[in-house]
């Protein structure tokens, strides 16, 4: 303890390094731990400087940084003080007592109408996450993935970058990635277009968001395949539309039901290449029904194209954009189900009409997308290099799925049936009537399988019981120790 002109003061010890930085932190701890008590006045910097035989400048520094921090005061023509309250009992986070826990579920939120609706799909679907899951669904061959190329590329594109090249990114993104995209899809999906027409968006989630921003209005109807994917449900059912469920089979979505049942449709969400999540591919027959309804009755067409890119034997299916020659489709493309699950950039391709508008909704969502990604997945598309991880994953994913079917007719004959498609990246499995569809997801989760039920993605209860296998994240010894896993579960 150190007294001097009678007042008692705790003894400061200084470690080595800077007497400044020290003595911040030693008068720091003793305000921490209590010596220091708050209001306590301080000595003055000169006392401080012949207390303890220091320079009168530490001390002064110490304590500007102290009052900075908020554990020091000063008042003038009085002196310094520690502070009333001290900035660490400010950030203590203390436990609310139990009674006082609102129940979110009975609380008037006064949220939109629309999101209420949302929130009770999320809760009944009840979808499970982790990616590491045997049979996750929508999950591409991560495990192919060419890290170290990209991860070359990306360092070239930063060292070459110079600040003209940020004038290339705008609202529609990277100009020279629309370029490389637009000659990519012309040559392998036989789409109609130019580098002008071409969206770049964060995901296939967020050309949903954009085309019902600019196309929708509250009420307006919207065909959706039944069963069909969840996630555009919930995009079109927060934008006020009315949901329009359309039968679908192994030829895909049933134009003529459609057109029977909701003839006053403004958007038609369709998965032609491979109906998710059945697997189906839309006829020609109903391609060019669909595109001459939508023509005659002024309806878009949004054509969710993805997964074309795992086709296995047969060859490619042209897109109904190629097809469209009234300009109705709106395109969507991902990378992520041929990269991984976080790469989240996308494409759209929309009429020539309409980019003024896009570009305006794409502003207003985000302003524009990542440059340093588009960059790179440029050069990744324009030097080859995606095109031949295609083909490379296209191999992969034919191998695995017969890996998977042939498991399931070795352990499973009697309990799952299952009808191989020529594309995709996952198999429904229809069960048998002994064996309940929400027994086994229950069982799979215990054992981490992240198999999906079939009623998840239906708006009406399913006359069938069926459950989602992916299979393209997994080795082919990985996917047949699943197999044998789920039938030990129905077993």
């Amino acid at each position: 303890m150190i007294k001097k002109n009678g007042a008692s003061f705790p003894g400061l010890l200084l470690k080595k390094g800077k007497i400044k930085e020290q003595f911040h932190q030693v008068l720091k701890e003793l305000i921490l731990n209590g010596q220091l008590k708050s209001g306590t006045k301080l000595p003055s910097s000169r006392t401080f400087s012949e207390m303890m035989s220091i320079s009168r400048n530490s001390v002064i520094s110490g304590f500007e940084r102290l009052v900075d921090e908020g554990y020091l005061m000063t008042k003038k023509g009085s002196g310094t003080y520690v502070s009333a309250i001290i900035p660490d009992e400010m950030i203590h986070i203390r436990p609310i007592p139990h009674q006082h826990h609102v129940d979110d579920k009975n609380a008037d939120l006064n949220i939109n109408p629309n999101m209420k609706v949302m929130l009770s799909n999320w809760r009944k679907s009840s979808p499970y996450k982790g990616h590491n899951l045997t049979f996750n669904i929508g999950v591409g061959c991560t495990d192919l993935f060419p890290h170290e190329l990209w991860g070359r590329l990306l360092g070239r594109i930063w060292r070459q970058f110079r600040d003209q090249d940020w004038k290339l990114n705008e609202p529609l993104g990277f100009r020279p990635l629309r370029l490389a995209i637009a000659d990519y899809v012309r040559t392998t999906r036989g789409l109609n277009c130019n580098e002008k027409q071409i969206v770049i968006v964060n995901g296939t989630q967020q050309a949903m968001n954009l085309a019902a921003q600019v196309l929708l209005q509250k009420d307006d109807e919207v065909w959706l395949d039944e069963p069909g994917y969840d996630g555009a449900l919930g995009v079109f059912t927060a934008m006020g539309a009315k949901i329009c469920p359309v039968i679908s089979d192994k030829f895909g979505m049933d134009i003529a039901y459609g057109i029977k049942h909701w003839p006053n449709a403004k958007m038609i969400f369709t998965s032609p290449s491979h109906q998710f999540p059945l697997g189906g591919t839309l006829s020609l027959s109903r391609r060019m029904a669909l595109l001459d309804w939508a023509a005659e009755n002024k309806t878009w067409i949004f054509e969710d194209d993805y997964n074309s890119e795992f086709r296995y034997t047969a060859p490619p299916i042209q897109a109904l954009q190629g097809l469209d020659t009234q300009h109705r489709v709106i395109y969507a493309g991902s990378f992520s189900k041929m990269m991984f699950p976080e790469f989240r950039l996308g494409f759209l391709v929309i009429p020539n009409k309409l980019i003024e508008s896009f570009k305006v909704a794409k502003y207003y969502a985000d302003t524009r997308t990542s440059y340093l990604e588009q960059a790179t997945l440029a050069a990744f598309i324009s030097e080859g290099h995606y095109a031949r991880h295609v083909r490379r994953v296209r191999k992969a994913c034919y191998e695995r799925q017969r890996v998977v079917i042939e498991a399931i007719q070795c352990y499973l004959p009697a309990s799952i049936r299952v009808e191989p498609t020529d594309s995709g990246i996952h198999i429904v499995c229809w069960l048998s009537d002994s064996l309940n569809e929400q027994d086994i997801i229950d069982k799979c989760r215990q054992v981490g399988l992240g198999a999906q039920p079939l009623s998840r993605y239906c708006q009406t209860r399913p006359t069938d019981q069926a459950i989602l296998l992916g299979f393209a994240a997994h080795s082919p010894s990985e996917l047949v120790a699943g197999i044998k896993t789920l039938a030990q579960i129905i077993a």
